[in-house]
């Protein structure tokens, strides 16, 4: 798909070309069983990506849909961490070099692993659509192919492979658990999902302290929230300062709802990923495992029969934090 957006939604057929084009390059990861056996609870463990994110899978689509011309002069991206990762991956791959502009506040082993797949980083401040602009101008002045994080028709693809592997794995799905920072990934999950398993809810979860989705679908509208606001979150991923376009007629489209959990909840989601599934979880991973732990009965997931699943976005933390993240209170569960 090129980079003029489609004024209708991306449907399954897109997803399933996604997911054709990812042969051989994204794992198709594991349900991890969550909890006690007989409630049916699953984790998505995008943690278990090579990259250690799901973004992996949008970034390699986008990069893959250039034409040879436009790979040989380059792609670039402006990313927080795991999209900047999945870029740097797959233009190496693709054998494209790649830029990736990133914010001072990025988690340090985030930086190390983009700088190790080649790719050249280009540090700026913590405001979003600041290391947006100045993507935007190496583009226009190094002739590089933008691959935008999240609102992107190629990338919603992408991440939609993530909804398609669970609706084939677990037709009887109940409900989908999914976190939102740009909104890629829960737009793609969701129409894979809405597609596949109509009768599925789909939830978007959001950090209390970066809850511009919730804002945006309540009021019919995008709404910004300031950089120093979405910064205040341990969950990094998320610190995006509002849904682009395209991701937020998606999720208009396709979201059942959206809640919010705190950052004692993301912490605890990170311990007990650990100690009930054996997984290594970053924060902005935890999201989806906070809200299945503490916020089932506001959301209705207690006693449907049937499975719900959690989408683990990723588990690229740094081992210091990930040590004392391990040790965080656990809250009521809920």
């Amino acid at each position: 798909m090129s980079v003029e957006q489609s004024t209708t939604l991306v449907g399954i057929e897109a997803i399933r070309a996604a997911a054709a084009t990812l042969a051989g390059i994204a794992t198709r990861t594991p349900l991890v069983p969550f909890g006690p056996p007989d409630d049916r609870r699953f984790l998505k463990a995008e943690s278990l990506q090579p990259i250690g994110a799901f973004k992996i899978r949008g970034a390699y689509v986008a990069v893959a849909s250039l034409s040879p011309e436009e790979r040989s002069r380059g792609v670039i991206t402006y990313s927080s961490g795991n999209h900047a990762q999945g870029v740097a991956r797959a233009a190496r791959l693709l054998g494209a070099p790649a830029v990736v502009v990133m914010p001072s506040d990025a988690p340090a082993i985030k930086r190390q692993r983009v700088a190790a797949d080649g790719a050249e980083v280009v540090v700026v401040g913590t405001a979003s659509d600041e290391r947006q602009a100045v993507a935007e101008r190496l583009a226009a002045e190094r002739g590089l192919a933008i691959i935008p994080p999240y609102d992107d028709d190629r990338i919603i693809a992408g991440q939609g492979t993530v909804g398609l592997e669970i609706a084939e794995d677990l037709p009887d799905v109940a409900a989908v658990v999914v976190p939102i920072g740009g909104g890629g990934l829960a737009s793609g999950v969701a129409a894979a999902i809405r597609a596949l398993a109509p009768n599925a809810r789909v939830i978007g979860v959001e950090p209390e302290l970066a809850a511009d989705a919730r804002e945006s679908l309540a009021a019919g509208r995008i709404v910004s929230w300031p950089a120093g606001n979405v910064s205040r979150t341990i969950a990094d991923g998320t610190r995006t300062q509002a849904l682009g376009r395209r991701t937020f007629a998606h999720l208009a489209a396709f979201l059942d709802s959206i809640v919010t959990v705190s950052e004692d909840e993301i912490a605890a989601g990170v311990r007990l990923a650990a100690e009930e599934s054996r997984l290594v979880v970053e924060p902005s991973g935890a999201l989806a495992v906070a809200a299945l732990a503490f916020r089932s009965a506001e959301i209705g997931l207690v006693g449907l029969g049937r499975p719900v699943v959690a989408v683990v976005s990723g588990g690229n933390v740094d081992p210091d934090r990930y040590r004392e993240l391990l040790q965080a209170p656990l809250p009521p569960r809920g």
